[in-house]
């Protein structure tokens, strides 16, 4: 997973400008607390696609469990493409970069979880935080997960959502973390679309010359290449100062703030 804290990072980014213009009644984040949620989710989120690989890193994020997890959704993408794919769309021998790489998948799991999170509460909202957050562990401090493993990784996990569900005022926020994880599937999706690899984003409703999954992808010139230069100088920096700056707006108070600051500004002028 090359571009795994690039996904992350992104996602969070993502996140935290969503959270700040959701509106309550959709079920957008109503404190500081559940913004922050809300973007640990989707960073999360923007991690999921690549469970679809047991080669993955992201795969060996909750040990033995999300290895035999990828393994599934890999045998679970390579028969949906079988079943989908058009005369012209190639052989495949492995799911990888196929069913979860779709807005069909964002779409449907977004709506799934915020199904669930409906019906069950308290479970379902924890077990998205465990899975999503444990993942967002992986991509934001994948130093640190790799030098204590799994177990630590599962461990964190699992502390970081009791303790986020016991920040929540009640279940409101709550019913937006469907939001978040349909979110962050597509901003990865997104993000692969820039490489030179490209992603079959609309897949398998818009054929194209003959092919159903055919791959969504930038002009040669304009493409990346994941893990290249200018991903790690450009790409990840940017991201990195705007998810900075994102996190200080969400704060309490911040946007008063600046805004008593440009009008004394505009005052002294």
């Amino acid at each position: 997973m090359v571009m795994g804290a690039t996904h992350a990072v992104s996602g969070a980014v993502l996140g935290l400008a969503v959270a700040q213009v959701l509106p309550p009644d959709w079920g957008g984040p109503t404190s500081t607390a559940e913004a922050f949620t809300f973007a640990g989710v989707c960073a999360g989120a923007a991690l999921l696609p690549d469970l679809d690989t047991n080669q993955s890193t992201v795969a060996r994020s909750f040990g033995p469990a999300s290895k035999a997890l990828a393994g599934g959704i890999d045998e679970a993408s390579l028969w949906f493409y079988r079943l989908t794919r058009g005369r012209k769309d190639p052989k495949r021998r492995g799911g990888h970069r196929t069913l979860t790489h779709t807005a069909l998948f964002a779409i449907s799991l977004a709506f799934g979880v915020s199904a669930l999170v409906v019906k069950f509460g308290q479970p379902a909202i924890v077990g998205t935080l465990f899975v999503t957050l444990g993942l967002a562990l992986r991509g934001l401090a994948g130093g640190w997960a790799a030098k204590y493993g799994w177990l630590a990784v599962t461990a964190v996990a699992a502390g970081l959502s009791m303790l986020v569900w016991n920040w929540y005022p009640d279940e409101v926020g709550s019913r937006a973390l469907g939001v978040a994880v349909g979110l962050g599937c597509a901003v990865h999706c997104l993000g692969d679309a820039i490489t030179k690899e490209g992603v079959p984003f609309l897949a398998p409703f818009v054929p194209w010359r003959g092919r159903r999954w055919w791959e969504l992808r930038l002009p040669s010139m304009l493409s990346i290449r994941a893990g290249g230069t200018f991903e790690r100088a450009v790409l990840g920096p940017v991201l990195t100062l705007a998810a900075v700056g994102l996190v200080l707006w969400a704060l309490q108070g911040v946007p008063e703030a600046l805004t008593d600051a440009l009008g004394e500004i505009r005052g002294k002028s």
